[in-house]
């Protein structure tokens, strides 16, 4: 079977759900997270992990910018029922250390705010997944960050750019006002 783990080369272009990293002037569609993408952008050179999606019409390239990225991602998609597409929309949600707490902390209301992830499915991933992740230590709880996240909405703005804003502060504020304050100084750019 056809194999891609790993691809460096230079980032050219991109959109909402994907990047093309130019390689021995080659260009590789990469479906990634935003974060990701933002990430290729800033550094221009770039080392992506990828995992390569075969369909009897198709042959997708997921990227990530760090291998426990990549890794949680299969973990997602060895779940019946979730697709690359709905594992990089879990990704996308929130920072990873929150999404893996989220899990083993057995919360599926935290994961069904994802479009197409309904109660069910976010039952099911904790199910499959729950003895599969390490334990987390630090980083951000699901918690803080959903009462960020609501805290925000309600002073106007948009779950997404919220959560894009949170992404962006990474988990050096654990509380949810740590939280807040950070995101707020990044909404106000």
């Amino acid at each position: 079977m056809l194999m891609i783990a790993v691809i460096e080369g230079t980032f050219s272009e991109a959109e909402t759900n994907h990047m093309v990293i130019s390689v021995g002037g080659v260009g590789y569609k990469i479906f990634a997270t935003k974060e990701d993408i933002d990430t290729a952008r800033k550094n221009g050179t770039i080392k992506i992990w990828t995992h390569l999606a075969v369909r009897d019409d198709a042959m997708d390239l997921y990227g990530f910018c760090g291998k426990s990225g990549r890794d949680f991602f299969e973990l997602l998609i060895s779940v019946s029922g979730i697709g690359p597409r709905s594992a990089l929309s879990i990704l996308n949600l929130a920072p990873l250390s929150a999404l893996k707490r989220a899990i083993s902390k057995g919360e599926p209301a935290y994961l069904s705010k994802v479009v197409g992830i309904g109660a069910k499915k976010a039952e099911k991933i904790i199910i499959e997944l729950r003895d599969k992740l390490p334990e987390e230590k630090g980083g951000v709880d699901w918690r803080e960050e959903a009462d960020a996240i609501e805290a925000l909405k309600s002073l106007g703005f948009a779950e997404r750019e919220v959560r894009e804003a949170l992404k962006k502060i990474g988990e050096g504020a654990i509380s949810a006002s740590d939280r807040v304050k950070e995101a707020l100084k990044v909404l106000k750019r």
